[in-house]
């Protein structure tokens, strides 16, 4: 049976939201704005990812999920893909053993399936040796859409109702919910997608059912610590009500 998810009901201590999305939106028009070309703007995204990481590290967040490619990204150029699954193998073989040693724990969601075995044996190894790391939750959104994530819960319960393990009346939104995509984390307090877009484009699509999105121009090689920050104040601003009034809320607050 999956693990059960902590819903995202109690704001941690200090404020700050527990678990952050990104999408990281804008490398290829970075680079275009530089007269550079797209691979350019990748590899700089690549530095942001370092600094955001480390920006949730010091500020205590627990977890922290990337989309780096989403199922509908095969639809680019070959070149652009090829060159992106390239940049994300030197990428994991550059950066794991800091990860490990900062006690970030990575994981990676998505139909891995469709990538060569090099890149799965890379992505299995990462997880294996972080799996015990206390720190960071680090989960990187690979060929992954929300769509799917939510089909492959329903074959999974299909399956367990083929096989009688589960009852067809058992099935609601704390069931289904355990066979999600990250059903151990909490559900993410709080979504980011920078380049200036205003969609989810099919990410996390359950997970973000009560998370607040934040919206910037900011192109991801541009996002810093500052960029988080604002973020994260952002965030602090809002009054997470999750069905209830206001003046409930701060009844509860005043408890």
């Amino acid at each position: 049976m999956p693990e059960t998810r902590t819903k995202p009901s109690e704001p941690s201590d200090s404020g700050n939201p527990r678990h952050i999305a990104i999408i990281m939106d804008g490398n290829g028009r970075w680079a275009k704005q530089r007269g550079m070309p797209r691979p350019a703007g990748h590899r700089e995204g690549v530095k942001s990812v370092r600094r955001i990481v480390e920006g949730c590290r010091e500020r205590g967040i627990d977890a922290l999920t990337l989309f780096a490619f989403s199922s509908e990204n095969w639809r680019r150029p070959l070149t652009e893909v090829n060159l992106l699954m390239e940049l994300f193998i030197s990428t994991l073989k550059k950066e794991v053993r800091d990860l490990h040693r900062n006690q970030v724990q990575v994981r990676f969601i998505g139909d891995c399936s469709a990538f060569n075995a090099k890149l799965r044996r890379l992505m299995n190894e990462t997880q294996l040796l972080t799996a015990d790391n206390q720190g960071l939750k680090l989960s990187i959104a690979v060929n992954y859409g929300g769509r799917w994530d939510i089909i492959n819960a329903a074959q999974q319960l299909a399956l367990g109702v083929a096989e009688g393990r589960i009852e067809p009346d058992d099935i609601d939104e704390q069931l289904f919910g355990k066979y999600i995509s990250l059903a151990d984390l909490p559900e993410p307090d709080l979504f980011i997608r920078t380049g200036g877009e205003r969609r989810i484009s099919n990410y996390l699509l359950w997970q973000l059912a009560y998370t607040e999105l934040y919206f910037t121009d900011t192109l991801w090689p541009d996002f810093d610590d500052g960029c988080l920050s604002d973020a994260i104040d952002w965030y602090r601003g809002r009054q997470r009500r999750f069905g209830r009034t206001g003046d409930q809320v701060e009844q509860i607050k005043g408890v």
